[in-house]
């Protein structure tokens, strides 16, 4: 067992865990998108990011992918997590706004404005398909193809695979092929349909070290209360 310290708390994790998982342990929420519970960890989407170190060195990191270490120090919600995680849902945003998942997790991050492009590519390269085709359906019918902004998702030249059972792996566990969201305009891009309520603790100073972390947040309860 290895002992690392989570938002100021002392967690023991086996060896080998990622600083996800032992986030998850003690409960400690973090959104994930092309993680899935199963499949390789890829650090993709970059949603799961969490703050390692402290004073000028301290860094962002891809929890799914970052090796928990003992004596490790990690925030799951500084303010400069929070904005990252804000940042990178403008993006997904960007390029998926009608995915359900997506649209909720804008919701939850108080995400009201997408400042990029509207792209409608309908793909934001998370890998689920492609893991899940190879590490769970044992086939490996595609995979990813070119580089930069190029880069897709599909078979070699396009030929249909001879290795596709058509199992529909692949669009089960694919954020862009769930029950859409009805707005397309870009000015319409976040629906907040399921909007939650800004934490009034964002908005106050001495936070930036640790916002809060709790599902449900305590003072946003006691503000619904009010």
């Amino acid at each position: 067992m290895i002992t690392l310290t989570i938002n100021g708390l002392p967690v023991s994790v086996e060896e080998g865990s990622t600083v996800l998982e032992a986030a998850q342990f003690i409960g400690f929420p973090v959104p994930t998108l092309c993680h899935m519970e199963g499949l390789t960890p890829y650090g993709a989407c970059r949603l799961c990011v969490v703050e390692i170190g402290q004073g000028p060195t301290a860094k962002l990191v891809t929890s799914c992918t970052y090796p928990a270490e003992p004596g490790l120090k990690v925030r799951t919600a500084s303010s400069r997590v929070v904005r990252a995680r804000k940042m990178i849902l403008e993006l997904l945003l960007a390029s998926c706004p009608q995915s359900k998942t997506i649209q909720d997790l804008a919701s939850a991050h108080d995400v009201r404005h997408q400042r990029f492009r509207q792209e409608y590519e309908n793909c934001i390269l998370c890998g689920r398909c492609v893991r899940m085709c190879r590490e769970q359906m044992m086939a490996g019918a595609i995979g990813f193809r070119y580089r930069g902004e190029k880069r897709s998702i599909g078979t070699p030249f396009d030929v249909k695979s001879d290795l596709c059972r058509l199992c529909g792996g692949c669009m089960y566990v694919c954020p862009a092929c769930e029950l859409r969201c009805t707005y397309t305009e870009p000015d319409k891009a976040i629906c907040g349909g399921c909007a939650n309520l800004s934490p009034p603790c964002l908005d106050k100073e001495g936070f930036d070290d640790m916002l809060c972390y709790m599902q449900p947040c305590v003072a946003c309860e006691i503000q619904k209360g009010k």
